[in-house]
């Protein structure tokens, strides 16, 4: 059982990185219970992974019997969680205030793209608005092309669901001395912002330049991009350190004295050209045998259908395979309390009259509960 064994958390159900982080922490071993819109009653997936390890109540949050049920949960629990646009649970009736009043340990998480303040608090977003304006975005793509957005891995993933979860371990530690709650505002346009600190040291001391393409990680040097291989497939080369650099020169044999001198900026654009033409020599696979394992810091690029069934992926368990569903293991790993995933993803409502039981209520309050629409 995972470190966070004992942890009792509940989820206000939303999509994206709020699942994520209730995933995470239920990887990690604590208790979490989602909470369902009631109108969804029976749907949901075995095959969502966001979704497993919780259990999931079906809550009419217009019903103020349902808005009850909520406050008696987080009597009993640690740590709510929502992912609404700023405003909403103060509407529903269950804000920070209400919830501190019901438990005053409750840690009460919120997470938006914007932040729970600010000029642009209210507006709609999504991952690529949020880190548009954090200056990660900007900083991402090729040459003479727009900026590429990284799917949504910085801003809802790294930069929001991680950092709640991250943000909510910390505040239930400080409970724990203080014996009081308190509200965790994670924005993502903060978290993305928080994910960009050694790029923004890089630009504050001028070793960053602006633009694409010009700089030590984004592609602009010849030994740290991906290259195409004969075969169509790619790899992946990051020989920053001169040591490294010096075995990939051997290996790839780089021997034109251009190579000489790695960190000339201006020669980057000609060495590249020289280098992508001698990747496009051999297949992905030859460029594995004679690289992958060394020091070159080389990788073949995989693709999600090959990734599971690399050998080190295989040899770590890095990918479990759940409902009939591959999809990555828990992490981080402990050498003591291992992390698990406890059960597959919950249908909407399939533990409603185990929670309601656990609350101390009877099968008649329960039947009349359903009758007058509160839960389902």
């Amino acid at each position: 059982m995972g470190p966070l064994k004992g942890i009792k958390i509940l989820e206000m159900a939303g999509i994206g990185p709020g699942p994520f982080c209730g995933m995470v922490l239920a990887d990690l071993g604590a208790e979490v219970i989602r909470i369902d819109r009631a109108s969804a009653s029976g749907g949901g997936s075995r095959q969502e992974p966001s979704n497993r390890g919780k259990k999931s109540i079906a809550i009419d949050l217009k019903n103020k019997d349902g808005i009850e049920i909520v406050l008696k949960l987080v009597e009993k629990s640690d740590v709510i969680f929502e992912g609404f646009r700023p405003g909403v649970m103060e509407r529903l009736g269950l804000g920070p205030d209400i919830c501190l009043e019901r438990n005053k340990k409750i840690v009460f998480g919120r997470m938006t793209g914007w932040g729970q303040e600010g000029p642009l608090a209210n507006a709609a977003g999504h991952d690529i608005n949020y880190i548009s304006l954090s200056g990660a975005l900007a900083a991402i793509g090729r040459p003479d092309s727009p900026p590429v957005p990284p799917l949504n891995l910085i801003g809802d993933f790294g930069g929001g669901g991680m950092l709640l979860a991250l943000g909510i371990v910390c505040a239930l530690l400080e409970t724990k001395e203080s014996g009081n709650g308190q509200v965790v505002d994670a924005a993502m346009v903060d978290g993305s912002a928080l994910l960009m600190t050694m790029i923004y040291s890089m630009y504050s001391t001028g070793f960053w330049q602006e633009g694409l393409g010009k700089n030590l990680l984004d592609g602009g040097a010849h030994f740290y991009d991906t290259y195409e291989c004969k075969d169509g497939k790619y790899i992946s080369i990051g020989s920053i350190e001169p040591q490294f650099y010096k075995i990939l020169r051997e290996i790839a044999s780089l021997d034109d004295p251009a190579f000489d001198d790695q960190m000339s900026r201006s020669s980057w654009p000609e060495l590249k050209k020289q280098i992508t033409k001698i990747f496009l020599q051999k297949s992905r696979d030859e460029w594995c045998k004679l690289m992958e394992g060394t020091d070159v810091c080389f990788s073949p690029v995989l693709d999600m259908s090959e990734a599971p069934n690399h050998p080190h992926n295989k040899a770590r368990e890095t990918f479990i395979e759940m409902e009939g569903v591959i999809q990555p293991a828990p992490a981080p790993r402990f050498s003591k309390t291992s992390p698990e995933v406890k059960s597959p993803p919950a249908l909407v409502g399939e533990h409603t009259e185990e929670i309601l039981m656990s609350l101390g209520i009877k099968d008649k309050e329960i039947k009349a509960l359903k009758s007058s629409g509160g839960v389902a």
